[in-house]
């Protein structure tokens, strides 16, 4: 029990943190940024709020200004589909819908390699 409030405290201090420290989002023209919006559809982020890896994720995501929809695995539907459908309970974890086809991404270094590569350059890929 201990443990659980020393974790809770410090996941809430990272977040404390992360919203003093935040970077201001990237800047693009309103196409550009549409494109952005609309490839970004496709994208979801099983998450943990508190989660220091997770707040790496979502920091990137807001410096890079791409709306990814954000899933709390914490909680059902989100925690069964990441488990069934990823494979495992683990995040941050990626989900990328194109082509018909789901791919799963794990780990926050990964992601935002995966975001960096795709969205700070211009024309966004669709």
């Amino acid at each position: 029990m201990i443990l659980k409030a020393v974790r809770n405290g410090l996941g809430r201090l990272i977040v404390f943190g992360d919203f003093v420290t935040r970077p201001k989002p990237m800047t693009r023209s309103v196409d550009e940024q549409r494109a952005v919006d609309e490839a970004a559809k496709s994208l979801s982020l099983y998450q943990f709020y508190a989660c220091p890896f997770c707040v790496k994720t979502r920091r990137a995501m807001h410096r890079l200004n791409i709306p990814v929809e954000l899933r709390d695995a914490q909680k059902n539907p989100h925690r069964e589909a990441l488990f069934t459908e990823g494979g495992e309970i683990k995040v941050p974890c990626l989900r990328i819908d194109e082509g018909g086809e789901t791919q799963w991404m794990y780990e926050s270094s990964d992601i935002i390699a995966y975001l960096e590569n795709r969205f700070s350059s211009t024309p966004v890929q669709a």
